[in-house]
């Protein structure tokens, strides 16, 4: 389940509701920003991305220094951080800290945002994953590094699968079919044939494999089910209105003890 907090303009998770005096976790909308500032919160002009993260961090509370946004090349690197960068992180497509005020944010339009928490080490992280990222396992590969450098146990972990492009509308190739056979487990669940004939990828239920495979729980993993293309009064959609459009941000902030 999702919830509506913050006015009813972010997108709040129902996994991460008990740890509420602990962590932050949201995901923007349409409706979250006015509609002149809305799009990108990256690229030009840089007064508009400047005005938007200002706009983000009224809402949050929180300086607008704090939100760390890595430059996004659907890569599968995964940057930890244990104090502020000082330079922006170039080819960083995942996000993991156990520092209080460090607020990690991941962009999309149709891709998956998944947002962690441990609530036992006090470790988070945040996941942008396209098919590119998903089929490199960018995923568990941020749960195997929250593991390693928080000792995190991934049975411990809580993960929220955010909104992104659903498998009824995201109709993929042949090479994608064959990169998601090849390192997906149970790939055969995640793709199925459209009306047409066309593969199409559940990017949510891809990932979820890509977590049980590392040891998430079942029960810990929360997924909205909600459709950026279906719902394109609510969400950007690259593949409906095209690259340039604009990009929910979803992101997550432990709080300081």
């Amino acid at each position: 389940m999702i919830s509506y907090g913050m006015d009813n303009t972010l997108i709040t998770y129902t996994i991460f509701e008990p740890f509420a005096e602990e962590v932050v976790a949201f995901t923007t909308t349409r409706s979250s920003l006015p509609h002149e500032v809305a799009p990108r919160f990256t690229g030009e002009p840089a007064d508009k991305a400047i005005n938007n993260r200002n706009q983000l961090a009224q809402l949050l509370k929180i300086n607008a220094r704090q939100m760390v946004f890595p430059r996004q090349t659907h890569s599968c690197y995964v940057e930890d951080l244990s104090v502020f960068p000082d330079q922006e992180l170039k080819e960083t497509d995942a996000l993991i800290t156990g520092k209080p005020g460090i607020c990690l944010c991941i962009q999309t339009a149709d891709c998956v945002p998944l947002l962690l928490y441990d609530p036992k080490v006090k470790a988070a992280g945040a996941v942008h994953a396209g098919w590119r990222g998903t089929v490199d396992l960018i995923t568990g590969k941020a749960v195997e590094k929250m593991s390693r450098i928080y000792g995190s146990q991934p049975q411990d972990i809580l993960i929220a699968i955010g909104p992104s492009i659903g498998p009824n509308k995201y109709e993929v190739g042949n090479e994608v079919a064959e990169a998601v056979y090849k390192n997906i487990p149970n790939a055969d669940i995640t793709l199925h044939k459209g009306a047409r004939g066309k593969y199409h990828l559940n990017l949510w239920e891809a990932n979820r494999q890509i977590l049980l495979a590392h040891g998430i729980l079942p029960g810990h993993i929360e997924i909205t089910g909600r459709c950026t293309y279906t719902e394109n009064e609510h969400f950007y959609s690259a593949r409906m209105e095209g690259i340039d459009t604009g990009r929910i941000v979803s992101g997550i902030i432990l709080k300081s003890n």
